[in-house]
């Protein structure tokens, strides 16, 4: 984790063997799983419990081994139960690797709750 506020983070993975497919690139389920981590710090951190709804991946650059992949979460839109959430993950040249959208529905209870 870089920096976590509210609605907000950025955090960041550094990309291993075992993270690769057979095509030796990032498997597209680690990206997805590690957008999905950003959404959840970003949707939760102010202690109201929210869970994905929906959530989109566009993937447009292959990681690799060596990599250090970044991803930083901005609420873009909130309502009293929804708020999307736009995720950029890049790599360490900043080059755009994914963009992620996730929707997330507000549960009605605090994290400590649960």
């Amino acid at each position: 984790m870089i920096e976590v506020k509210e609605n907000y983070c950025l955090i960041e993975m550094p990309i291993k063997k075992d993270m690769l497919n057979g095509l030796k690139t990032v498997h597209g389920g680690v990206t997805f799983a590690f957008a999905d981590s950003a959404l959840a710090f970003s949707s939760n951190n102010t202690g109201d419990a929210a869970v994905a709804l929906n959530c989109i991946i566009n993937f447009t650059k292959a990681g690799k081994e060596g990599d250090v992949f970044r991803a930083e979460s901005v609420l873009v839109n909130n309502t009293r139960k929804t708020a999307v959430y736009d995720i950029q993950i890049t790599n360490q040249n900043k080059e755009l690797i994914a963009k992620f959208v996730g929707t997330v529905y507000k549960i009605g209870k605090k994290v400590t709750e649960l």
